[in-house]
């Protein structure tokens, strides 16, 4: 009965110390990165793009890459077709081979269909080294808006 009761005292202390485990590096990277948005720096939108920006970057002719990371069902009803522009899942988009498409001396626009996983998409980004990985605010949904098409609605 002791052992038993020893065995459950140290199997609960065992569990409650790994629920206050975390990655200290990768907190610190996190720290590193959010530590620079105060009120005043989100205010500006620093990892943002919307899309009358986007459309003056492609009228302007700007050397950037556009990142779809809709999922391949998406991708099929609502394609982009911009030149510089490459489709690669949210899902698959940290895989070694995939982060290799990607550059790291020109700017970075992700895109999803509305907006928040590629809020998510371009904060991991950023956290591994992508530091010119912007977000696409507002989604495809909100692109086809400000260029005169819609697609909010057709499927959803």
């Amino acid at each position: 009965m002791k052992r038993i009761a020893a065995l459950t005292i140290l199997i609960v202390f065992s569990l409650t110390g790994l629920s206050y485990g975390f990655d200290k590096a990768m907190a610190k990277r996190f720290d590193s990165m959010f530590s620079q948005l105060t009120p005043e720096m989100i205010a500006k939108r620093p990892c943002e793009v919307n899309a009358k920006q986007l459309l003056e970057m492609i009228k302007a002719k700007e050397d950037f890459l556009i990142v779809d990371i809709r999922t391949p069902q998406e991708m099929e009803i609502v394609a982009i077709a911009y030149k510089n522009s490459i489709k690669i899942p949210m899902h698959e988009l940290f895989k070694e081979d995939n982060l290799k498409k990607l550059p790291t001396n020109k700017k970075i626009i992700v895109i999803c269909h509305t907006g928040p996983r590629a809020a998510a998409a371009t904060m991991a980004l950023r956290a591994t080294g992508f530091e010119k990985a912007f977000m696409f605010k507002g989604g495809i949904a909100e692109l086809a808006i400000e260029s005169g098409r819609s697609v909010v609605g057709i499927l959803w």
